[in-house]
C-alpha cells in the first residue's frame, strides 16, 4: 500500500471503528507491511497489497512492539 492511498482514510478498525496508519515493511525483521491501532495495540496483516480486516485476522502487539511500532508508522 501507498501511505497515500485514499483508502487509508476510510479503512478502520474492525473492533473501535477508529482509523489505523500503515507501518512499512521491517527489513531487518522481513515482516510484511501492517495496519496498526495504538489505540488497542492490534496490528492486521497486508497481503498482496489486501488488507486483513477481521478481527480474527488481527494480532495484539506487547507495549515494546507497541513503541517500535509508533517509531515506524508512516506519517
Amino acid at each position: 500500500m501507498n501511505p497515500d492511498d485514499p483508502l487509508l482514510q476510510i479503512l478502520a478498525c474492525p473492533l473501535d471503528k477508529g482509523p489505523l496508519h500503515l507501518v512499512p515493511p521491517d527489513e531487518s525483521v522481513s515482516a510484511q507491511e501492517s495496519l496498526y491501532n495504538p489505540r488497542l495495540h492490534r496490528r492486521y496483516p497486508v497481503v498482496d497489497g489486501i488488507p486483513q480486516l477481521l478481527p480474527s485476522s488481527g494480532e495484539q502487539v506487547s507495549d515494546d512492539e507497541h513503541e517500535e511500532l509508533l517509531k515506524r508508522m508512516a506519517p
